[in-house]
């Protein structure tokens, strides 16, 4: 077969796969854990061969025509370059490792066909995200992991708070859909085709006719899908699906899509320095906004939460730089330990007996407990924590050189004042970033909890599948040498100042982070914490259904009394109980945009009820009033009749006396 027919097949598989899976899921039950796992696999090794074919070469260009439009063309179009190559590699071992998790953790729900199927297809479409050359059979794709995000967050649909998680990733992500919709409309029409080299072709020649206001509206729906301030409020939320799920978002599709979207076309950003200005921006609120957050959480998949949407600031800040190759190498080495960080979190969820969203706080001891999830986290969370040779040091490095490169001039890609903001930020979310995931370790693996029911060893399905992930974690900086020659040749080996500058302020963070926790655990030692009632069912994807159900906490607020021994309440102070809530950002959108809106559907509904549906309820009262005096007089009694016929003829006889007399 050739590249380009390889290439097809990669999103198509798990297509099908899909598709297989929801029509054999009820006839024949025993065919959806094959038909889940085994497309998603051969997809992988498609993509693998795809990659090594492509070898960071030239681009792979194939286009056919889907339909005439008679103005602006749509093509099925493959663009597949080094670092698309490289990326669909990640989705398919992400994907893979998913499906393979969840076929213990998930064992016993009733809904697995079509959790799986789901998957499946939520994996072909981001794969065709990646290998597409056409923006609008892109927008498919994007359109349709929202909707499939939108039903496997909402998987525990019984419980409202799994149904408003759902729906708000839904809309958010939407909120930002429709001004990149007008986006890429704006972009086909200067280019004359939605063909992405065509697209890029005109940006080069300057044909651009508004490049800052196109591409602002594209870096709306980059927010939204990529959950970027503003509008990463939903991603925290979406917590409330089943954890597997967390894992395939948070490291492989959706939230990387938005990321690859502007990697893929830069230069329409670098058009416009006002629009690489607003992105960096966006990159140093998002990042230090989401560190401080996730210092405050007490759920572990929430803390989780907050560190991607930091890790994608920091992706969004390489590509404010102008460096598309330190933002894939980040987006590629993020998606292998963050899905780590959320499988592990499953497993830790089900040796501790919480639920879909546990509090650290209730955990004790668990590293004896669960030692695949303890040895493998802690490897992933040295890599969230970018502690050399771990692979988040050479990724992170790759962001905060290049931003050190504009900031003082060796570069002019993209504006000095870009290079500044991202540097900073980039810096003191390093802090951040070692100070939260210290904080993860210490209260998931050293914490003074409640002791919960030991619910024997973790399927091998889960625990496998970590030390699979582990191996990227740890050695994928490793790969520093070729990949420059998937990334444009950039140079991404680590920059001295900042290498030096990074770890520094990352083992600052950890040591005080640590000593901080020593402090609140020597004052804690005479507060005894209340015994806290385990869930004594011991498979994860019940123990999250009952407890979402039970109607614990799902937004970060936990139904106990704080932890003393908390670290994260020593280092923030007073900033603390605003960090927790994501700094008020719900309640400020619910004053500006969504009380407002209510308050316009109350007047229209009132206007509709009580002003209109009266007139139209006046329109037919009239009628009928005069039908019942009709009906009234048509008494049948022939007496009535001559009777009221001798008073009109009466009545008429009188009248016509009264004209002539008065003639």
């Amino acid at each position: 077969m050739t590249t380009t027919t390889l290439a097809v097949l990669v999103p198509l598989l798990p297509f099908l796969g899909a598709a297989a899976g929801l029509l054999l899921g009820r006839t024949a039950p025993g065919f959806v854990r094959p038909l889940a796992v085994l497309p998603v696999l051969a997809s992988l090794v498609l993509a693998v061969t795809v990659a090594v074919d492509q070898g960071g070469g030239p681009a792979i260009d194939s286009h056919t025509e889907l339909t005439p439009t008679g103005s602006v063309p749509i093509e099925l179009g493959l663009h597949i370059d080094g670092f698309a190559a490289l990326v669909a590699v990640l989705v398919g071992v992400v994907a893979t490792c998913v499906q393979i998790y969840s076929t213990g953790y998930l064992h016993d729900d009733p809904r697995y066909p079509s959790y799986a199927a789901l998957v499946s297809l939520f994996t072909s479409a981001m794969l065709l995200v990646v290998y597409s050359g056409d923006l609008m059979v892109l927008l498919v794709g994007w359109e349709i992991m929202g909707i499939c995000s939108y039903f496997l967050v909402g998987h525990y649909w019984e419980t409202p708070e799994a149904r408003a998680a759902s729906l708000k990733a839904f809309l958010v992500t939407k909120l930002g859909d429709v001004p990149f919709l007008i986006g890429l409309f704006a972009l086909a029409t200067d280019a004359g085709s939605f063909r992405i080299t065509a697209v890029l072709g005109t940006v080069a020649s300057g044909g651009l006719h508004h490049p800052t206001l196109v591409a602002l509206l594209l870096l709306a729906g980059v927010a939204g899908k990529s959950a970027l301030f503003p509008l990463h409020t939903w991603l925290p939320d979406a917590m409330a699906g089943p954890t597997p799920v967390s894992a395939l978002i948070h490291a492989a599709t959706m939230v990387a899509a938005g990321i690859y979207f502007v990697a893929r076309l830069l230069p329409v950003f670098q058009a416009s320095a006002a629009a690489m200005v607003v992105l960096a921006v966006m990159a140093g609120v998002t990042m230090v906004g989401s560190g401080l957050a996730a210092l405050a959480q007490d759920d572990i998949k929430r803390v989780l939460a907050y560190s991607t949407i930091g890790q994608l600031g920091y992706m969004a800040g390489a590509l404010a730089v102008g460096d598309r190759g330190a933002a894939v190498f980040h987006l590629l080495a993020h998606g292998a330990f963050k899905a780590l960080l959320f499988l592990a979190a499953g497993v830790i969820i089900h040796a501790s007996g919480t639920n879909s969203l546990a509090a650290m706080s209730r955990m004790k001891d668990l590293r004896l407990r669960v030692p695949d999830a303890f040895w493998t986290m802690t490897v992933a969370l040295l890599a969230l924590a970018a502690i050399p040779p771990f692979s988040g040091f050479f990724s992170k490095e790759a962001v905060l050189g290049a931003a050190e490169h504009v900031a003082t001039g060796h570069t002019e890609q993209a504006p000095g004042a870009s290079g500044w903001i991202v540097l900073v930020t980039g810096l003191v979310t390093a802090v951040l970033t070692a100070a939260y995931a210290t904080r993860l370790w210490l209260l998931a693996f050293r914490g003074r909890g409640a002791e919960a029911p030991d619910h024997g060893r973790q399927p091998v399905t889960m625990t496998a599948v970590l030390w699979v992930l582990a191996v990227p974690s740890l050695a994928f900086g490793l790969a520093l040498g070729p990949l420059p020659d998937w990334f444009d040749g950039r140079d991404l080996t680590p920059v001295l100042t900042t290498s030096v500058l990074g770890t520094g302020l990352a083992l600052v963070g950890g040591i005080v982070t640590y000593g901080a926790w020593r402090h609140t655990t020597a004052l804690a030692a005479r507060v005894p914490l209340g015994a806290v009632a385990a869930h004594p069912d011991a498979d994860a994807g019940h123990v999250e259904a009952e407890a979402i159900a039970a109607h614990e906490p799902v937004f970060g607020d936990v139904a106990h009394a704080p932890d003393p021994a908390d670290p994260g309440r020593l280092l923030l102070g007073p900033l603390h109980r605003h960090a927790a809530v994501g700094f008020h950002l719900d309640t400020v959108y619910s004053v500006l945009f969504v009380r407002p809106v209510q308050a316009g559907a109350s007047l229209v509904r009132f206007l509709d009820r009580e002003v209109v549906d009266t007139y139209v309820r006046g329109a037919g009262a009239l009628p009928r009033w005069l039908g019942t005096a009709v009906r009234r007089a048509q008494t049948g009694n022939v007496q009535t009749y001559v009777s009221a016929l001798l008073a009109g003829t009466v009545v008429l006889v009188v009248a016509a006396l009264l004209v002539a007399t008065g003639a």
